[in-house]
């Protein structure tokens, strides 16, 4: 019988659902049984099931996602003993990188992850920053215009606007290659 997977996750603009399938894509076609639940859409009652829980979580003002957060404050005791594997999705993640800024990085990595699962009382065999994407189209007024000259910054790096207002800031190679990883440790 092939592994269970559980992929869950809590998104805002949608970077981090698409970016949970692309990594389902690849632990299926690595043969693995896995299942992709969005937090704030569907409960899950139970987790004793799957050898590997994934949770992913979009970020904004250094914060993730409730749904994604309820359900590892839900979970607690069973994630503790549990393979479990973590990352967040961030627009500004490539920016940073762009940047060269390797302590805000660090400092990014730090609270997004390391902070999180020492809250939680967790072990992930793997936790990482990945980007995501700009979309002021659903933004709200202020935080849009707080954020209009990012605009120059994030084109800047080399990111095209996909479609008005909207750029994906993603290496979808990096994504693919730590599926493959977190596969091998299954």
């Amino acid at each position: 019988m092939p592994k269970k997977v559980l992929i869950i996750y809590g998104t805002r603009y949608g970077a981090t659902e698409s970016t949970s399938e692309g990594i389902a894509r690849v632990l299926q076609g690595e043969r693995l049984d896995v299942k992709v639940v969005n937090a704030k859409k569907e409960k899950v009652k139970d987790i004793s099931p799957y050898d590997l829980v994934i949770v992913g979580s979009g970020m904004q003002m250094a914060k993730w996602t409730g749904a994604a957060e309820n359900f590892l404050k839900k979970f607690q005791k069973e994630l503790s003993g549990k393979k479990v594997a973590i990352f967040v999705s961030s627009g500004a993640q490539a920016l940073l990188e762009y940047e060269e800024k390797t302590e805000e990085i660090e400092k990014a990595r730090k609270q997004y992850l390391e902070d999180k699962a020492t809250l939680y009382n967790l072990h992930p065999i793997s936790m990482v920053m990945f980007g995501g994407v700009w979309d002021y189209n659903k933004m709200f007024f202020l935080f849009r215009k707080t954020l209009e000259s990012t605009k120059q910054v994030i084109e800047g790096a080399g990111f095209k606007e996909i479609r008005p207002g909207f750029y994906d800031t993603r290496d979808w190679e990096v994504i693919r290659a730590w599926a493959r990883e977190i596969a091998a440790r299954v």
